[in-house]
């Protein structure tokens, strides 16, 4: 008979659980109630229950800190949170520290009960009332089951020698998996662990995949029919034990425990993960054969049906990375558009998390940090987060498009920001906004006339203040920008004369050399070729 603590202010809630089950005939029995943490701790300091059922909103000591309070003094009490959906974020906190799982006030029911009891007492570490014969000695090995046994499947999922035997060794010599006819094996990669943890420190990447490691365990209920442990780089490993001799309801059942795995690291974690199940064997000396089935299938092309037009890179190469900032600095968003989508079009037909894809993804925003550092040094980082997308964002990624249009998103963001610092300065408001549809539109056609039209302003009257404030008219500063983007291309030593006068938004090459030469003293050969001075 396993004992049940009640934990909630609302004696309304706690008579409703009370009355929900037939508690002794499920094998249930209620130790007591609490309406308070104090209260609740103070019963179990007494009664020892199996089981604590707490709300995660009360006052004083809530629901959270109550069960992290348990965990730390009293581990061997399972707990299960009640919850409202406004509670929703303690929830997945108390969850995060080893709750079981939780029930929802306004759908309590006597089979949703029973089933979280069941689970709960399922997982529950086994201590001395329960094994009765075992000597200390016996009990405190198999406390360390767990570990063990999760250090040999990393080791086979890393490809270590003897992994399987030893495995299948240390799973006899301690009972695991007794009486099980049917192994399988899934691998389960957290789509963008890479650059999530690229920036944490060893502690931060370990905290991250150990919480992982919990939620999928508690997910998968009782270690000693189905395990997980963590390999590396964001990869775990699982491992399921059936007594059934059914293939066809082994992988039926496989195949819903990989979609709970996958649903409760979205829910808890916000993390997107691939998983794939090996195949089917008959015992754990075949397990390693498994693994490998699954790990090449989630490592396979997401897109077989179409040829993958992969060119083997691994890496952005030089003159990408130049051709990007130069796009940042000359605030051209269809330059940048067209080269990330010819760099995405290059790995297309690889999984999100392969080495390549997240490799490549690492360098664009590497490349974005260090034009942030180059171009806007003094911008506050509150100002960044208000126009970037968060990087926390790239753990619900999975598709390779969608990975493609938040690098366009964000590095749209990165010309919005350096556009807006450029107009930006001793200029009133209008003024600014005016500049900044200069920065916007100067490879196109753009006028006095339509920048006044776009602002709502008499042209005449932003021609006075855009000459008061910048001491320059219109079009003087809108060759000023034209040229130093000229200027920059010519530097580059990518485009022709030609080209550069068209990319700089000028429509008449003469034109374009008379302004040149004007501003800049040279000719743009003479400027090509070296000669920078201006005469």
């Amino acid at each position: 008979m396993f004992r049940v603590l009640l934990v909630d202010d609302e004696p309304l809630v706690r008579h409703h659980l009370a009355t929900l089950l037939d508690w002794n005939k499920e094998g249930f029995e209620l130790s007591g109630e609490a309406h308070t943490g104090a209260m609740a701790l103070a019963s179990i300091g007494r009664s020892a229950p199996d089981v604590a059922i707490i709300d995660v909103n009360m006052p004083e000591m809530n629901g959270v800190e109550l069960n992290r309070t348990i965990k730390e003094k009293h581990p061997s009490v399972r707990t299960i949170m009640l919850s409202s959906y406004d509670d929703y974020d303690y929830v997945r906190e108390c969850l995060k520290d080893g709750a079981v799982d939780y029930l929802l006030k306004h759908r309590l029911n006597e089979t949703a009960l029973l089933a979280v009891l069941n689970k709960a007492v399922e997982i529950r570490p086994l201590d001395d009332r329960q094994r009765g014969e075992n000597t200390g000695e016996e009990v405190a090995e198999d406390r360390e089951n767990p570990a063990v046994i999760r250090d040999f499947l990393a080791d086979l999922a890393r490809g270590r020698p003897e992994a399987a035997s030893n495995l299948e060794a240390e799973a006899g010599r301690h009972g695991m998996f007794r009486g099980a006819i049917r192994y399988v094996a899934a691998a389960v990669q957290i789509v963008s662990f890479r650059l999530l943890t690229e920036s944490y420190s060893d502690v931060q990447t370990n905290r991250l995949a150990q919480q992982a490691v919990d939620i999928m365990q508690q997910s998968l209920g009782d270690m000693r029919e189905r395990i997980v442990a963590y390999a590396e780089d964001g990869r775990l490993i699982v491992l399921f034990a059936f007594k059934e001799r059914s293939e066809h309801i082994v992988a039926g059942e496989v195949g819903r425990m990989i979609a709970k795995l996958q649903h409760a690291l979205e829910l808890l974690l916000n993390l997107k993960c691939m998983a794939a199940p090996g195949y089917i064997c008959g015992n754990l000396a075949q397990f390693a054969a498994s693994y490998g089935a699954a790990v090449r299938a989630l490592d396979a092309s997401p897109s077989s049906e179409r040829p993958s037009l992969f060119n083997g890179r691994v890496s952005l190469t030089i003159e990408e990375q130049k051709d990007l900032l130069l796009s940042i600095e000359r605030l051209d968003k269809e330059g940048m558009h067209q080269l990330l989508a010819s760099v995405f079009s290059s790995v297309r037909g690889q999984p999100v998390h392969s080495q390549t894809v997240q490799m490549i993804v690492s360098e664009l925003l590497h490349t974005g940090d260090k034009a942030v550092k180059k171009w806007m040094p003094t911008l506050s980082s509150e100002a960044i987060k208000s126009e970037l997308p968060s990087r926390a964002d790239l753990g619900k990624i999975a598709e390779l498009a969608e990975l493609e249009l938040w690098l366009q998103s964000y590095y749209a963001g990165l010309l919005k920001l350096l556009k807006r610092q450029r107009a930006n300065g001793p200029y009133s408001r209008h003024v600014s906004q005016a500049i900044e549809l200069i920065l916007e539109k100067y490879q196109g056609y753009i006028t006095l006339e339509l920048a006044a039209g776009a602002i709502g302003l008499n042209p005449s009257y932003l021609s006075r203040i855009f000459k008061e404030e910048t001491h320059a008219t219109f079009s003087e500063y809108l060759n000023r920008v034209r040229i130093d983007v000229s200027c920059k291309l010519l530097e580059s030593g990518r485009y022709s004369i030609k080209q550069i006068s068209t990319q700089a938004g000028f429509a008449n090459y003469n034109y374009f050399f008379k302004v040149f030469k004007e501003m800049k003293g040279v000719t743009p050969q003479a400027y090509l070729n070296g000669d920078r001075t201006v005469k």
